[in-house]
């Protein structure tokens, strides 16, 4: 019997043993620039390791996916995080599982994410590439370079079937 993902939305306390979510709702902000721009402050903790990594910028674009959608594999970064933050006003869905050694259909986890929500995931936490919803969607990506292998993949031995 295959696995059907429930969706969740997207919370920091249901995301928390995954890393960040990176949103403005509830977060620690206060004025700057003599009143004309308002930060919103500490958002995430971006990791990069102490093996020579140094942090990157980069532009990712999303094609969206058919639905239902079977989830065969998963990846995860071992020497740093890696967030994602949508470039415009578009929901779209996060899948993840907790670093443990080999992940399986059960125990991976999905949210929705609004437009305006982001994550950070933490170093070692499996999760599937980018899922967008409803068209071409740009995501701004805060994650590691340098040397050592940060990537590693792995089929599930049963894939998952993720529902919208």
């Amino acid at each position: 019997m295959m696995t059907t993902l429930r969706i969740a939305p997207l919370t920091r306390a249901a995301f928390a043993p995954f890393g960040d979510v990176i949103e403005m709702a509830d977060a620690h902000h206060y004025p700057i620039n003599q009143g004309f721009t308002e930060r919103f402050h500490d958002l995430a903790r971006i990791d990069t390791g102490t093996e020579g990594g140094e942090t990157i910028v980069s532009l990712f674009r999303s094609q969206p996916r058919a639905f239902p959608f079977e989830i065969t594999f998963v990846e995860r970064h071992p020497l740093g995080s890696q967030a994602f933050y949508p470039l415009q006003n578009r929901d779209w869905l996060v899948v993840v599982a907790e670093a443990q050694a080999r992940p399986t259909a059960g125990t991976l986890r999905a949210f929705r994410a609004s437009g305006r929500q982001g994550v950070n995931y933490a170093r070692n936490v499996w999760h599937f590439p980018l899922l967008a919803l409803e068209a071409d969607s740009d995501f701004l990506i805060i994650d590691r370079k340098g040397p050592g292998s940060n990537l590693e993949e792995v089929t599930l031995l049963e894939p998952a079937i993720l529902k919208i």
